[in-house]
């Protein structure tokens, strides 16, 4: 028998986590002591065999592989940093002050901080938190996240890293409650109540990388729009943001250049090289850019190639099959998908258009007599303005077109999304009608263009065009380019199944939205209109993941009234509570500058989503009084990684598999439903594909009434599933005021590589 003390700690480790988490691990204790081996050796074996007893039958034993896992990573930066490893943790204020010199960290850590603060926020970390983790969670934390030297030693433990976000987050705040604050940001994140996004949680505190999430621009017609364009989106796929492009005013294959007909290559070729630059500018090293490009269902190239890009059959020189493609789609397609013969056929007509030629023949123009497209229109419910102007063009006998029956086009978008998971859908009408920023554009004009790359974020949009180029005194070539609204959004998620269990809503979304408010103003972004965009609108997106894992724990099956019933009650609080805090944030701080004769300011949000009980009375009052202090609030991003670190299962998705195997390009683990036992197994074993899509569609429209953004929403088919039935599934979407949905998941694709710069 080894009776080395070098195995106290795997021993205490093995013991802790079999009290804590009832497993019988008294065969892995007596397999260890009758082993001649080192520590490492007994750590690396227990680990091995915890994670190989992993399954339904015991799924705690993902904690005891935490358990080890952890001592691996206690030893590792005890050694870089020259500590007892029985301490845990070390000395925090060492920490930063070695990795700020050695120029991991930012110089305002130490530069904002005194010493004597630094030592005290130190105090507060809790090595206890560490065991919230399962294996997955922590290796992926670790992996991806701790900050390390330039050759990868690990230096930085989890809760440093919570630690070092809160005070990078709260650095600029009053210095007689920061310390509070950041102890406050670092309760939330520790207790995983709550994650920040991707961005956030890789770069805060240290000196290279942005954080926000998700960024939409929206490309002119122009050469000098194309290629500017590009080089926005390489700088900020660089620093690990995702991308959303709108190039629905880019004209068509075969329209006019300079006058001279048919020269047009139309958008598939400008498409290639965005789709080249998010292979090259690969963030880091961690993963390929990650961008998504929309096009309106009436743009004439939507049938010229844009809806095979991605598609396995034709010309390879006409694909791009490492960007996503999104469709920007009006009410009135979806009504024309309805109109049918005596026999039930489908007889509707679409006509596509090029966006150029209808500006240069059609002569709309807005009050500073720029021309106008189609898409700068949208129906409102009593003044169907797009509508008007469609059939308009339509009618104009000098307009060229093409035309379809409207259900070859919906058959074409649903070959792709069964193939290829993509196109998006983006219900523009639907869109603009709930922006509560509208006030800027006037009636029935469009701010909103398209979504991001996950389709959970709807913003004020419009392209930056180059005004001026001349040669100063010096010589220097000197390019004015008026700055146009491109989007940002910082995103961050409560997990529902800790944070509800633990009735701390209230107080955690305060603190929430107090980071993801400082986010904007301490930002570095490479893109000058996207901060001055950030800065005007001061957009968030507080969403949530952990759905189905609350359902479970509710006692609620997913195809179920009652599911329904709890999203819009639950999600009807969150915003409440969402709304409240930025109107604390702007009687404090002040409400971000274009809030006058928005719709938080005329109270026409509140009169459209129907809160009219007396306590919505009185916050939109009081926003009367103190505005609020970010234009858009809410957004429900895919939340895959940072689900998987919190423990929990993805955004509002219903769970993959109550046991599987998770893989990434440098792991594969078995994984179980979280909290898996006996009685949450009865709401976790109907699972995604299984599941009847039509309750899911009921429940984010539950939900969908109260997010003022949107919400990544994926749909789950079978591989054979009949056309007539994806398609109910998209009309039902539709229908039930919907925004967005995201993939189309079948059966027959392998996992869809989500960027996970939106996961939150």
């Amino acid at each position: 028998m080894n009776t080395d003390t070098a195995f106290h700690s795997v021993l205490e480790a093995i013991q802790r986590a079999s009290e804590q988490y009832k497993i019988d691990a008294a065969h892995l204790k007596t397999l260890l002591e009758n082993q001649e081996t080192t520590e490492n050796e007994a750590n690396q074996y227990a680990l091995q065999y915890s994670l190989n007893c992993i399954s339904m039958e015991q799924p705690n034993w993902t904690y005891l592989a935490a358990h080890l896992y952890l001592n691996d990573l206690y030893a590792q930066a005890a050694d870089m940093r020259r500590y007892e490893e029985q301490q845990q943790y070390g000395d925090f204020y060492q920490l930063v002050e070695k990795l700020t010199e050695i120029g991991i960290y930012s110089e305002d850590l130490l530069r904002l901080y005194t010493k004597e603060e630094i030592y005290e926020i130190g105090k507060a970390i809790d090595p206890s938190k560490d065991y919230l983790f399962t294996y997955v969670g922590l290796f992926l934390l670790a992996d991806r996240y701790l900050a390390r030297d330039y050759e990868k030693h690990t230096y930085e433990l989890p809760q440093e890293r919570f630690m070092i976000i809160a005070m990078t987050l709260m650095k600029n705040e009053e210095k007689s409650e920061r310390i509070s604050l950041v102890k406050e940001a670092y309760w939330a994140l520790s207790n995983l109540y709550m994650t920040v996004a991707t961005p956030t949680l890789a770069n805060a505190g240290k000196s290279y990388g942005q954080l926000s999430s998700c960024f939409i621009d929206t490309v002119d017609d122009s050469l000098d729009s194309i290629y500017l364009n590009n080089w926005d989106i390489a700088r900020l796929s660089k620093d690990g943001g995702g991308i959303g492009i709108y190039y629905g005013k880019v004209r068509a294959l075969g329209s006019d250049i300079k006058k001279f007909k048919g020269n047009s290559s139309g958008v598939i070729p400008w498409i290639r090289l965005v789709n080249d630059t998010a292979v090259s500018v690969d963030q880091l090293g961690q993963r390929q850019g990650a961008i998504a490009i929309y096009l309106d269902v009436f743009h004439k190239d939507i049938m010229n190639g844009f809806l095979d890009l991605k598609t396995n059959n034709g010309d390879e020189r006409r694909k791009a099959h490492d960007i996503f493609t999104g469709v920007s789609i009006p009410d009135l397609f979806m009504e024309k998908l309805q109109e049918a013969d005596e026999t039930g056929r489908s007889i509707g007509e679409w006509h596509t258009f090029c966006p150029h030629q209808v500006k240069q023949i059609m002569g709309w123009k807005d009050d500073q007599g720029n021309p106008l497209g189609l898409e700068d229109f949208y129906d409102e419910r009593d003044e169907k303005l797009f509508t008007k102007k469609y059939e308009e063009a339509v009618n104009h006998p000098l307009l060229p077109r093409k035309k379809y029956r409207a259900m070859d086009i919906m058959a074409r978008i649903m070959v792709s999304q069964l193939e290829a998971g993509t196109p998006y859908m983006f219900y523009r009408d639907e869109v603009n009608r709930q922006n509560p920023n509208k006030h800027l554009k006037g009636l029935s004009r469009t701010s909103i263009y398209c979504s991001n790359l996950c389709t959970e974020i709807m913003q004020n949009m419009s392209a930056t065009v180059i005004q001026n180029e001349y040669q100063d005194e010096e010589g220097n070539i000197i390019f004015v380019r008026k700055p146009g609204d491109f989007v940002v959004c910082n995103l961050s998620s409560i997990h529902l199944p800790n944070a509800v269990k633990a009735n701390v809503l209230e107080r955690l979304i305060r603190i929430q939205m107090r980071m993801l408010d400082n986010t904007i103003d301490i930002n570095q972004i490479s893109v000058g209109q996207a901060k001055w965009t950030n800065q005007k609108y001061r957009a968030v997106g507080l969403g949530t993941f952990g759905w189905h894992h609350l359902l479970a724990l509710k006692g609620f099956h997913w195809e179920s009234d009652e599911a329904v019933q709890y999203a819009d009650d639950l999600y009807g609080e969150i915003a409440y509570l969402t709304i409240q805090a930025s109107m604390e944030l702007a009687k404090e701080k002040g409400a971000y500058p274009l809030f006058p004769g928005s719709e938080w300011d005329s109270g026409e949000y509140f009169n459209r989503k129907g809160y009219t009980s007396d306590k919505w009375k009185n916050l939109q009052q009081e926003i009367k009084a103190y505005g609020v202090r970010n234009g858009w609030m809410m957004a429900v991003a895919p939340n895959s990684s940072t689900a998987k670190i919190g423990g929990s299962t993805d955004g509002i998705d219903p769970l993959y598999a109550v046991e599987y195997a998770e893989e990434k390009k440098n792991f594969k683990f078995k994984v179980t439903a979280p909290d898996l036992n006996h009685q949450t197994y009865n709401y976790y074993r109907h699972v995604r594909h299984e599941l009847d899509q039509l309750w899911s569609i009921r429940q984010n429209a539950a939900r969908q009434k109260h997010i003022d953004q949107s919400i990544s929403f994926n749909l789950y088919v079978r591989h054979d599933i009949k056309a007539r039935d994806l398609l109910g599934l998209h009309m039902d979407a539709w229908k039930q005021g919907l925004k967005t949905t995201y993939y189309v998941r079948s059966t027959s694709q392998t996992e869809i590589e989500e960027c996970e710069a939106c996961h939150s």
